[in-house]
């Protein structure tokens, strides 16, 4: 797949020094989440992997070894060993659900403002750079986002969607912006806390936009971008509200008639 170097790059780019085991763990585990690395998938050996990430040996293997405990990943011996990618990480509800609760209005309607710069960026670049193939390859992941049947699946197909639109864009600046908004909302939004998000209406949006790419049509890719992004926002503001609501005690209402 012709993207595979460009989101090789982002998972396995090089640590910080103060950076370990734990976030090797976590950058390939949400790599798995966003369905950037798939099912059945082989990692690159421990020597190719230590090099990537900047680490020794020793804490490569205690990485692997975590996400070998979660159940993420297994390693097979043998001429066509290594480690494989097993399952992805279900998502915590208790977790999203927390990240609503303490994710404030203002900060979710900030995070839309900067997706939705993210996304208009990308949509206009990829009008103008993006070839046939890249095209045909997101209206296939457009309509798998549609045949996804849990919540995961469908936050994977939507993630990889968009970070594969950021490749088409051929900007790693836009791409390494766009996987990380992913990583920080992609399960939270597909998670059922409060209602279903539509996930028919998401590949609906994701075929129109890229068909707007592919009449060069810049100003049509970045309404409907701003449009796709507004209505995720709005799911999650939605969720929070109905959680806060929800959440109510009798006390609290006591408390605010004082």
């Amino acid at each position: 797949m012709a993207s595979l170097p460009a989101l090789q790059s982002q998972i396995y780019r090089t640590l910080p020094a103060l950076e370990r085991a734990d976030t090797i763990a976590q950058r390939i585990s949400t790599a798995i989440s966003l369905g950037m690395l798939r099912e059945g998938e082989r990692l690159p050996t421990e020597s190719e992997l230590s090099e990537m990430f900047g680490v020794a040996g020793a804490t490569l293997r205690d990485a692997l070894a975590s996400l070998r405990e979660r159940g993420v990943v297994e390693t097979r011996r043998g001429r066509n060993g290594g480690t494989f990618v097993v399952k992805a990480p279900t998502a915590a509800r208790d977790l999203m659900r927390r990240y609503l609760a303490e994710t404030s209005l203002a900060e979710l309607r900030d995070l839309g403002d900067e997706h939705a710069s993210i996304a208009a960026a990308t949509v206009r670049l990829a009008c103008d750079r993006a070839d046939p193939k890249e095209l045909d390859r997101l209206e296939q992941l457009a309509r798998a986002q549609a045949r996804a049947d849990t919540p995961e699946a469908q936050a994977r197909a939507d993630s990889r969607f968009h970070i594969e639109l950021a490749v088409a864009a051929q900007s790693p600046r836009l791409m390494a912006a766009e996987i990380r908004l992913q990583g920080e909302i992609s399960q939270v939004l597909w998670t059922p806390l409060a209602g279903e998000y539509s996930t028919e209406a998401a590949a609906s949006e994701h075929l129109e936009m890229v068909e707007a790419i592919r009449r060069d049509d810049p100003a049509a890719a970045q309404r409907l971008a701003l449009e796709h992004i507004r209505r995720n926002i709005y799911h999650l503001i939605d969720t929070k509200l109905t959680l806060s609501y929800t959440d109510r005690t009798p006390e609290d209402d006591v408390r605010e008639s004082m």
